[in-house]
């Protein structure tokens, strides 16, 4: 439509032409140049920076061959031979460049304008100051759409590529879900029943057979990973794949489906004090305790909880540790967790198991 336009416009003002066949010429180039340029923008390997190059010296080309074929009284009444042609320049570099390029491209052609009508000894109107806003304008809409068009195709191809590893995840699962956690599984029940030597087999079993099932069901779910789960940030990390890391037959950890995402110190603080909570139920509780550790993702803060079966604290044991300057408590969960700038709450009695509540606010994550 643009180059219709430059035909009207000079057939309409062919009066006011000095070199009319220079026009005519000058036409004839564009239009070769606009089926060169569709071929070869619609052919990704040929879209290259030299393309775009050629296709703004052609477009400057012909704005300045108006010098050529015009009288100056010509630019009074129309604009330069390129007319609005040039556009398809300027918006091709939005693309490719983005909005920094349209902003460049739509300043040279202003200055372009203004510097074709000095040596014309043309007056300079309005219209040169319209048609850079104008270009401006758009290139900088269609740069924008350009960025937003490429974000939003790189997101889907990330999203069909984790799809199809959870598939490929999946179907792992079950094939290793019939073969090898049913042996597992086995092993460990007849090591129980067995007792002796075959007893510590049977509990590795387990715990292998606990940590593959993790691994095979910890698989995101493709429809939140791909819209609503937030993006990670530089230096952020997932607590929940360091604490996941913690499971055993006697330890079961249940962490929301979304990623808690925190800094990675802050994670890496916290999973220490869940370490240290969990090797005080391993040394002061029975063999077998049973203990969860649960994650609560909330909008200002993060909770973790660390609760067993255990027979329970007795009252005052850990003020007199703490004045025996056994401080594994003291300093490796509540020191951890204050240096946070959060607090941590111990709930116990006896034969009740004992919990541990640690609470990080957000703005100290």
């Amino acid at each position: 439509m643009a180059l219709v336009h430059a035909f009207v416009l000079v057939v309409h003002h062919h009066r006011y032409l000095e070199t009319p066949w220079a026009a005519w010429v000058v036409l004839v180039v564009m239009s070769v140049w606009t089926v060169v340029t569709t071929r070869a923008y619609a052919d990704p390997a040929r879209r290259t920076r030299r393309l775009l190059w050629a296709d703004l010296a052609v477009s400057f080309g012909c704005l300045f061959a108006t010098a050529l074929a015009a009288t100056p009284f010509y630019l009074t009444q129309a604009p330069p031979l390129s007319a609005y042609w040039f556009a398809g320049a300027a918006l091709s570099v939005s693309v490719v460049l983005g909005r920094r390029g349209a902003i460049a491209v739509a300043l040279a052609y202003g200055a372009a304008d203004i510097a074709l009508r000095t040596i014309m000894g043309a007056a300079i109107t309005a219209a040169t100051a319209r048609g850079v806003v104008l270009l401006l304008l758009t290139g900088l809409v269609v740069g924008y759409m350009a960025h937003v068009a490429e974000q939003a195709e790189e997101r889907f191809a990330r999203a069909v590529a984790l799809e199809a590893r959870i598939r490929e995840r999946e179907r792992l699962a079950r094939s290793i879900h019939d073969s090898v956690l049913q042996v597992l599984s086995l092993v460990r029940r007849r090591g129980d029943e067995i007792g002796g030597p075959a007893a510590e087999l049977g509990r590795m079993a387990g715990e292998q057979e606990v940590r593959l099932r993790a691994l095979i069901t910890d698989a995101p779910d493709p429809s939140v990973t791909a819209t609503t789960a937030p993006e990670t940030a530089p230096g952020s990390v997932d607590l929940r794949d360091h604490l996941r890391a913690l499971e055993s037959v006697e330890v079961t950890v249940s962490a929301p489906a979304t990623p808690v995402v925190l800094a990675e110190h802050v994670v890496r603080e916290l999973t220490a004090a869940v370490v240290a909570a969990l090797h005080n139920v391993e040394r002061h509780c029975p063999p077998g305790t049973r203990a969860w550790v649960l994650v609560e993702d909330e909008p200002d803060a993060v909770t973790v909880s660390v609760r067993d079966d255990g027979p329970g604290i007795p009252p005052g044991r850990l003020e007199r540790a703490r004045a025996e300057g056994r401080l594994g408590v003291s300093q490796s969960v509540l020191g951890r967790v204050r240096d946070l700038g959060g607090s941590t709450e111990i709930h116990t009695a006896p034969d009740e198991g004992t919990e541990f509540e640690m609470r990080v606010p957000r703005q100290g994550a």
